[in-house]
């Protein structure tokens, strides 16, 4: 949504939809992944968090996987039609995005369980999800585009750093090294806060006067900001989770206007 009105007049509605199912479909992708991953290690068996399928026994670990991989292939069918009508260059940008997805908790070495969540959080569901859907649409990177990224990675990383500061006690008695455990508990928070205030910040890197209406979300950021500084912890982090979902739906919303205007 952001990266078409950024587009402007270079918009192609067509190009934008495919590029919004292949994000879709990798985002449902590795949350089937890490489901299935992270139960077969068995760090979600003392979970506090929303249930997962895997740990929970709601399905079988093998069948979590299949739906996994059936969302990778979708998301690969249709990525490989978007790049035949914008760029090649975009298949390689889907296998890292289908790699990265995987070996987040995937595989023998996990980089999610070395503190580098955050990282590949802002690269693939900020700079990445950004750039390339304006790519696809104007097949230019302009620095625009690249503004415009910034923040929807800081937001994208802030839903996984409040995730990982509910999480960080059962983290770390299965040496699953969190940003959130190698940081403690109130550098997390306070990180947590710095990558809302980052969304504001660097929208006004985009030079576009009409992207200050992102401050109308603000009180919202600064509910959640209380919260978490104030200590909530555990069960009580769920719902402030939610809210930081809605914060970067309202954000990107009020985002794209600005842009477009």
């Amino acid at each position: 949504m952001v990266a078409t009105a950024a587009a402007g007049s270079h918009r192609k509605p067509l190009e934008a939809l495919l590029a919004l199912l292949v994000s879709l479909s990798l985002q449902i992708a590795v949350n089937f992944s890490n489901d299935y991953s992270d139960g077969i290690r068995g760090t979600d068996d003392n979970r506090i968090g929303p249930v997962r399928i895997t740990a929970s026994g709601l399905a079988p670990a093998e069948a979590v996987k299949r739906a996994a991989i059936i969302s990778f292939a979708f998301a690969s069918i249709v990525g490989i039609y978007l790049a035949s009508l914008s760029s090649w260059w975009g298949i390689l940008i889907g296998i890292a995005s289908i790699a990265a997805a995987w070996f987040y908790t995937g595989g023998a070495n996990p980089y999610g369980y070395k503190g580098l969540g955050e990282v590949s959080v802002f690269i693939f569901f900020g700079v990445i999800a950004t750039v390339g859907s304006y790519y696809v649409q104007t097949l230019q990177i302009t620095w625009l585009a690249i503004a415009a990224s910034i923040p929807m990675g800081t937001l994208a990383c802030s839903l996984l750093a409040i995730n990982n500061i509910r999480d960080r006690a059962q983290d770390l008695q299965v040496s699953k090294r969190t940003l959130a455990v190698r940081l403690g508990d109130q550098n997390s928070r306070r990180f947590f806060v710095f990558l809302l205030i980052g969304a504001y910040l660097f929208a006004g890197l985009t030079f576009k006067p009409w992207a200050l209406i992102t401050l109308l979300t603000v009180p919202i950021a600064v509910g959640i900001s209380r919260a978490v500084l104030q200590g909530a912890s555990g069960r009580d982090l769920i719902p402030l989770l939610a809210r930081t979902g809605k914060l970067q739906l309202l954000f990107a919303l009020t985002f794209a206007i600005g842009l477009a205007l």
